[in-house]
């Protein structure tokens, strides 16, 4: 064909083209979630806050830099990039608040005070209430509702499990430092807790005169 390639470009490809996009693309992965009684919701381990649907179902939309969060299709929540990452949303194993997320209209879900969840922890038995289960998890946590969920499933787990049980599984835990709920469920899981406590072993020294055992009298 007569020309160059320039030239064919400009007459047939180049009328033919759409304007580039104005943004580079980015990947959302969009996936169900359900809101936790904290307002939270989690998402690659971490947990954002929501202002309200304690307990709906929600759509979350992840970004490499925005949390977008939908109710009813409606945009109820945003997370924008923090500091700490250079921009980049939050991979990384926390928790990310707005102070504003919890209405006056959903107090009821503040019902759940330190003082109610340590009677409750009492009435189960005394290794339940313990500062490594109740009182440390709401002592770690920079407002009590974020620890509302480690210590709603810790008691909870009262519904499938007898007291006695529940209490002896928090007691092999206080003893073991074991801090997380999924280890007291192992526990329970694995019937360790029925388990009998090992007797403390006792060693007794056979005779130390025997004809096959030399003494110092027998090294020069």
């Amino acid at each position: 064909m007569p020309g160059s390639r320039q030239q064919w470009f400009e007459k047939l490809d180049q009328p033919a083209l759409s304007p580039l996009p104005k943004y580079v693309y980015q990947y959302t992965d969009i996936k169900a979630a359900r809101v936790n009684i904290d307002y939270h919701l989690i998402y690659d381990q971490h947990l954002y806050s929501v202002p309200h649907c304690v307990g709906e179902q929600v759509e979350l939309h992840a970004g490499d830099k925005l949390i977008e969060v939908y109710f009813l299709n409606q945009r109820i929540a945003t997370h924008p990039s923090t500091k700490l990452r250079a921009s980049v949303r939050n991979y990384y194993p926390g928790m990310t608040t707005e102070p504003g997320h919890m209405p006056e209209q959903h107090a009821q879900h503040q019902q759940w005070t330190p003082g109610r969840l340590m009677n409750w922890a009492q009435s189960i038995g005394p290794e339940v209430l313990v500062l490594v289960w109740v009182n440390g998890q709401l002592q770690r946590k920079d407002h009590p509702e974020q620890a509302c969920r480690v210590c709603l499933g810790l008691l909870g787990l009262n519904r499938s499990y007898a007291s006695e049980r529940l209490n002896k599984a928090c007691a092999i835990a206080n003893k073991e430092s074991l801090f997380k709920l999924k280890n007291v469920k192992a526990i329970l899981q694995s019937n360790r807790d029925k388990l009998p406590e090992s007797a403390p072993v006792q060693f007794s020294l056979l005779p130390q005169d025997h004809e096959n055992i030399r003494g110092a009298k027998s090294f020069h």
